[in-house]
């Protein structure tokens, strides 16, 4: 019998496979970023900030009030993190000066870009960003997807020649035998409501780019649907076989085929019979759904019912990383997308 070791997530055939988000904490480690968490007025970013620094897996910054302080960190260590409040640090007004002209042509005066800065942290972190004060913003545990992302476009903006700004869930299933070794990208889970083709197409090419620099595995990418090649008519299943139509104009040299059903993605034996001679069918270890609500649902059943760890929603396309967290977020939770977050800065993701 193989007996899993620390640091392993579980054996096969006498094989230990190394826990996806240990060599994630050990890339952070290797090269520390500077992380900030906004959100001082959650206990669990605390229990999640004293992790972070005992594991010694980013410089961190949290953004909190003495009050913040003092009624949600009773009891813990905060050796080794670094505090900011606003209203009391001496970049406040360097701040309110560069966002009031930044956002100049859409009204923006000097009397709400302080309002801004001093009530809604998200904003501070992200000028912090901007002014390279910090290499990467995690929040979203008390605030909406929107209420931390919409300041990342605003003031850090995404890449030059992105299409989109999307966001993807890293899905780690335990002991189980497909994807790359249980590990899978799913996108979009997090931000895009209803892509078109265009879209969908852009959301899997960025996809792919992001699985092979975070997990280092060949992606091989599946656009999933209700349909197997053409086993249903619809405007939906249109839609996805011209996104990855226009996905392999895009980006010829990854495996990527679709549509697909879920079964004949990742199943070999479904996959040879739905979809014969298709690279991916059986295969796939990124998986794109056609919508957002096929893709918040499908993380959750697998996150809740196959007991996966769940990391996201990761955003690509950013100029730097500013990652969004589920507000049922645990504080082991926000240790692993700080973790992603600080090798996303390391690799430009």
């Amino acid at each position: 019998m193989c007996m899993p070791a620390e640091r392993y997530l579980y054996c096969r055939k006498g094989i230990f496979i190394m826990a996806f988000i240990d060599e994630i904490k050990a890339k952070a480690k290797a090269d520390k970023k500077k992380i900030v968490l906004p959100e001082g007025m959650d206990r669990r970013i605390w229990e999640a900030a004293v992790m972070i620094t005992q594991e010694d897996i980013a410089d961190l910054t949290v953004i909190a009030t003495q009050e913040d302080v003092e009624k949600n960190a009773q009891g813990l260590n905060l050796d080794g993190i670094k505090i900011i409040d606003p209203v009391a640090s001496d970049k406040l007004e360097k701040y309110i000066n560069d966002l009031t002209e930044l956002r100049r042509r859409k009204g923006m005066t000097p009397q709400e870009a302080k309002e801004l800065l001093t009530t809604d942290y998200i904003y501070y972190a992200c000028m912090m960003l901007r002014e390279n004060e910090a290499d990467g913003v995690v929040s979203g545990a008390c605030h909406s997807t929107a209420s931390t992302l919409r300041p990342a476009l605003q003031i850090v903006k995404a890449k030059p020649g992105v299409k989109l700004v999307s966001a993807f869930f890293i899905m780690v299933v335990p002991d189980c035998e497909y994807g790359s070794d249980g590990t899978f990208l799913f996108g979009d889970c997090g931000l895009e409501q209803n892509p078109d083709s265009e879209k969908l197409a852009a959301i899997a090419v960025d996809s792919a780019h992001s699985f092979s620099k975070l997990v280092e595995r060949e992606p091989i990418v599946a656009l999933l649907s209700h349909s197997t090649m053409g086993s249903a008519r619809h405007p939906d299943v249109d839609k996805v076989t011209n996104a990855v139509r226009l996905a392999r104009e895009m980006a010829p040299d990854i495996k990527l085929d679709g549509e697909l059903q879920l079964d004949a993605a990742i199943i070999p034996e479904v996959g040879a019979l739905k979809a014969p001679g298709s690279p991916v069918a059986g295969r796939a270890n990124v998986l794109i759904f056609p919508d957002l609500d096929a893709g918040n649902i499908g993380y959750k059943l697998v996150h809740r019912l196959a007991k996966a760890e769940a990391y996201g929603p990761v955003t690509q396309g950013i100029a730097k990383p500013v990652n969004d967290l589920s507000r049922g977020c645990s504080p082991k939770d926000v240790v692993g997308v700080v973790a992603l977050t600080a090798v996303q800065s390391q690799l430009g993701i």
